[in-house]
Parts: structure tokens; C-alpha cells; sequence
């Protein structure tokens, strides 16, 4: 028989909690854990930084989905650590990599940033910036997506395959609708002072987690 997938079509409940000192944790590969996001305004930016911590004790060269950001035609916002061990974030379809350290169990504090006039594309890992890339100048995404953290959307909000979700946790999730200079993305990731993330913070996130296995 046809294999049945999990799909969010259906009305949500979305809590909104101060998450400070806490995380999402996914204990094991699986198709039908993860946790739906709601932003604070249409995911539709010209320019974005997208901040988290991640620990996971996954392998280097297992396809790992960070983040997807889909709407009813388009992965339209992507973060993943690919089969080679880099990472790359992608934008309704192309994508440009980078070689970052490995995650490790004691956890990795990641952001990505995008701009959309020049395209110009960085990772920072612990307050650390990588070269900067070129991805899709001029490109605009789109809005009225759902964004799932823990799964890879292969249709909207389902189509789950368990060999490239998230195990491990994830806390400190934040987005921002434009690039934070260098001095605040240092301040993210040694938790100082910094501003509200505007569409996702982690101190007032609206969400709702489905078959999560653990929240703590």
C-alpha cells in the first residue's frame, strides 16, 4: 500500500513561550517528529539572518535538513549539512556550499546570513564568519510557506523521509529580516545583548511540535 505521511494541513495550535534555557530535543531518526513554526511577519525577506545552536552526534556524511522553509510549489528556504559534510543553504532551488567543522555533541552555535541586491551569502560558526559566496542576487522569497524544523518538506508540510531528519537539539533559534553586522552576530552567539529577532525569537516563539518526543 501507498505509504501515508504525515501532513500539517490541518488547524494548529500555536503556543507562544519564552524558550530561554531550554530546547527541542529529537531523540531518534524518524519521520514524524518535528516542530512547526510560526514567524512573527510574512517569511518573505530581501535580506535575512537565520541563528541557532545545534548539537547532534549524527555522522558527517548523513544528509541532515537544518531548516526548510516551503510553500505549496517550492522549497523556498533551505539549510543543510549535505552527504560530503558541508553545509548549504539553498533558495527555491540553487544552492551555494560552504566547509564548516563538523556538529559535535557539545553543541555548535550556527547562523547564515543573505542579502538580496548582491546575493552575497555567509555562515558564521561560534562568532566566526566564513569567505563570502554569491547565491541567486536579485532573487525574492516567496511568502505564506510553512516552516518546520526536525524534517525535509518534499510537499507541503509532509512528505517527511526519515534518513534526513534532524536528531539531537536545537535552542537559541532566531531570525532576523535583514543581515546583523558582524559585532551583534558575535553578541548572538556568546548569548549577549542583541535585537529581538523580528520574525522568529527564541525568547517569544510561536510554535507547535507533533509527535516531538521530548521538550525540555
Amino acid at each position: 500500500s501507498k505509504k501515508r505521511y504525515p501532513s500539517i494541513s490541518v488547524l494548529l495550535t500555536f503556543m507562544i513561550i519564552d524558550l530561554y534555557g531550554k530546547a527541542f530535543v529529537f531523540l531518534e531518526e524518524t519521520d514524524t517528529s518535528y516542530v512547526v513554526l510560526s514567524p512573527e511577519r510574512p517569511l518573505s525577506p530581501g535580506a535575512f539572518s537565520l541563528c541557532m545552536k545545534v548539537a547532534s552526534e549524527l555522522p558527517p556524511n548523513r544528509e541532515i535538513i537544518l531548516f526548510s522553509y516551503r510553500t505549496k510549489d517550492y522549497d523556498e528556504l533551505n539549510v543543510w549539512q549535505e552527504f560530503n559534510g558541508t553545509f548549504t543553504l539553498y533558495l527555491s532551488g540553487p544552492g551555494v556550499c560552504f566547509t564548516l567543522p563538523p556538529l559535535s555533541t557539545l553543541g555548535t552555535h550556527m547562523c547564515v546570513s543573505w542579502e538580496l541586491k548582491s546575493g552575497l551569502t555567509d555562515f558564521w560558526v561560534n562568532g566566526k564568519r566564513t569567505i563570502r559566496k554569491v547565491l541567486r542576487p536579485g532573487h525574492r522569497i516567496q511568502p505564506e510557506g510553512v516552516v518546520i524544523l526536525g524534517q525535509d518538506q518534499d510537499s507541503f508540510g509532509g512528505s517527511f523521509d526519515k534518513a534526513q531528519s534532524f536528531v539531537g537539539e536545537i535552542r537559541d533559534f532566531y531570525m532576523w529580516d535583514y543581515v546583523l553586522p558582524p559585532y551583534l552576530i558575535e553578541h548572538v552567539s556568546h548569548d549577549h545583548s542583541f535585537p529581538k529577532g523580528n520574525i522568529f525569537d527564541w525568547k517569544s516563539l510561536s510554535y507547535n511540535y507533533l509527535w516531538c518526543k521530548d521538550l525540555q
